[in-house]
């Protein structure tokens, strides 16, 4: 592989890394000679993955946080900066949310859904600015194709995931001048433990190398996420990669 899409030596903090998406990128840079920082709401959750990560012979330190926690927040990135002295790449990750019609969604499981998604990714963003902007760092936002057309019965979910592909370009036109870059990824429908469980939908049962499908492997998100924290991607800023197989076009125009 081209050294220019080599994390080999950066220090990364991934949210939301107990499993799915976050998980498969933790290991992905990981294997790739970076210092993962893996995160989540309870620690047990999320020290096998730092377990497993240095079995392989990596480097990996395992986190609690609740990124909806300020406080907590301030917290990973100074154990961060202790244990490795910088942050390289921070990767948003971390999400929520559950399905229900507009009418149904309380106060309560609206601002639980945006807080996590939205607000989270402003508090370890700006958390972790100083550093990222130290070191001419990278941040990867997590956003969703729901984000970007909406979703039917997850409306809370598509406004704060909206909301994080907007941040991305503004936040990518304020710091690029401190020589840090912002991208956002919006994966469609991902084969995680997550949608297994609900939907009976396994990743061992789909081919990554078949084009015509709707549904993805985590680390086809890895893939991407890797892309962006290397110097291979110097020129990309302020993007939001879909990731989301065969497109729909169902809308045919009339002639």
């Amino acid at each position: 592989m081209s050294e220019r899409f080599e994390v080999d030596g950066q220090v990364a903090i991934v949210t939301g890394a107990s499993s799915g998406i976050g998980r498969a990128i933790a290991e992905r840079f990981a294997a790739g000679g970076a210092s993962v920082v893996v995160c989540s709401r309870e620690q047990e959750n999320v020290e096998p993955v730092r377990e497993e990560i240095e079995a392989a012979g990596g480097e990996a330190l395992a986190v609690e946080c609740d990124v909806t926690d300020r406080k907590a927040v301030e917290a990973l990135v100074e154990a961060t900066v202790e244990t490795y002295d910088t942050v390289d790449c921070l990767v948003n990750n971390a999400g929520a949310s559950f399905m229900a019609g507009f009418d149904d969604i309380s106060e309560n499981g609206w601002q639980t859904i945006v807080d996590i998604n939205l607000h989270g990714t402003y508090h370890c963003t700006q958390a972790a600015g100083e550093y990222l902007k130290d070191g001419g760092g990278t941040v990867i936002n997590l956003s969703s194709v729901a984000g970007q057309r909406g979703s039917p019965y997850m409306s809370h979910y598509g406004a704060a995931k909206a909301g994080v592909i907007n941040l991305t370009t503004t936040l990518a036109a304020e710091w690029a001048s401190e020589g840090v870059r912002v991208n956002c990824i919006a994966p469609g429908f991902v084969a995680t433990p997550g949608v297994e469980s609900q939907m009976g939908v396994s990743a061992e049962n789909i081919e990554r190398n078949e084009v015509d499908r709707r549904i993805g492997l985590s680390e086809e998100i890895a893939d991407i996420a890797q892309f962006l924290a290397s110097p291979a991607s110097s020129y990309v800023v302020g993007e939001t990669i879909t990731a989301g197989g065969v497109p729909r076009v169902e809308d045919v125009p009339e002639f």
